[in-house]
């Protein structure tokens, strides 16, 4: 059985080193194990200590039972029309400019094709644990309500009002009547502009049952899948993390956990009491900020009854698997057993 973690959040938090620090924990422990991202930043092949990734899983060099890929969302989306459109309308949609600026740029098409493609990992039954280090956008929210956006983009009332009725029989009338008077609108502005544009809108309704079947299954993966939102108590992504719980909170079957990332240690809480005049003013700010994080933190628990993760500040991102490792295990209150990971500190 493969389990699924999602590494969700908004950006600038360490959500990949997080994830790629769970991947090298759950190899370390045995357990094949997949981390993916769709960062195309490679910041996940920095956490990890590699010159760069590929689209394809590919093992680890230096650890066993460890792959690594990054998901191309283009690529995902061009494989999402070769899934669910005839030959020759998936060929004319890879070529369509309007289809690839929808690739490229609509939020909710890059979302999809990469819970599409992790979807995929995580039925492939290849590995025992898929790791995703999901897209920020949207702080991670979008990752989950991509399936049902694009089922409603593809088979929204706008496209079907556009495209008409039973699609075998507008086709025809496309090619027929409508064509050649485009052809002539365009020949009118210098351009084919008219008529890629109505092809386009035709050929991606095709797509509309292929999608929304696909979505329902990526939502079942979704829903089975263990989840770790990933914030800090800094107020941009602390806002993005009860957004999270707000909008989502029945997302998953199995428990959620937030992870409070380069939170300050409790012990700085109660500085000593002697010190010197000028360190004592210092030693203070640094005291109270230490009670406001974990003041933030009992609180977001007592409120979403979520667990709540802790791991502390440090210089510097890891960027090796020792590194990596030892994140792991400074981690507090991580629900290892929750997770399917067989580790404990």
């Amino acid at each position: 059985m493969t389990r699924t973690l999602l590494v969700t959040g908004g950006g600038g938090v360490g959500k990949t080193t997080v994830a790629a620090a769970l991947g090298v924990t759950a190899a370390k422990a045995g357990m094949r194990t997949l981390v993916v991202t769709v960062d195309p930043a490679q910041r996940l092949a920095t956490a990890l200590g590699l010159a760069g990734l590929g689209h394809e899983p590919e093992p680890h060099a230096d650890l066993e039972n460890l792959w690594v890929a990054m998901l191309d969302s283009g690529a995902s989306w061009r494989a999402v029309a070769e899934r669910h459109a005839a030959p020759d309308v998936a060929e004319r949609l890879a070529r369509n400019e309007f289809f690839l600026a929808a690739a490229e740029h609509f939020p909710a098409s890059q979302a999809y094709a990469a819970a599409d493609q992790a979807a995929t990992y995580a039925q492939a039954k290849a590995w025992d644990l898929v790791v995703v280090d999901t897209p920020p956008s949207g702080g991670g929210i979008d990752f989950f309500t991509a399936p049902a956006q694009m089922a409603d983009l593809v088979g929204g009332r706008l496209l079907r009002w556009i495209t008409g009725g039973p699609l075998p029989g507008r086709r025809f009338f496309y090619e027929r009547a409508a064509r050649p008077i485009l052809r002539i609108a365009d020949t009118v502005l210098g351009s084919d502009l008219l008529e890629r544009v109505t092809e386009f809108l035709l050929d991606l309704r095709t797509t509309y049952d292929g999608v929304a079947q696909r979505g329902r299954e990526i939502e079942r993966v979704l829903k089975d899948a263990s989840i770790l939102v990933v914030t800090t108590t800094n107020p941009a992504p602390l806002h993005e993390a009860i957004r999270f719980y707000r909008t989502l909170p029945d997302l998953a079957s199995t428990p959620k956990a937030v992870v409070f990332n380069r939170s300050l240690p409790d012990s700085w809480a109660d500085p000593p009491k002697r010190l010197r005049t000028d360190v004592r003013e210092i030693v203070d700010r640094w005291s109270a900020e230490t009670v406001r994080q974990r003041d933030f933190r009992d609180e977001f628990s007592a409120r979403y009854g979520a667990t709540v993760v802790s791991i502390p500040l440090t210089p510097r991102p890891p960027t090796d698997l020792e590194g990596l490792a030892e994140l792991a295990v400074s981690a507090s209150g991580m629900p290892w057993a929750d997770l399917g990971i067989g580790f404990s500190q």
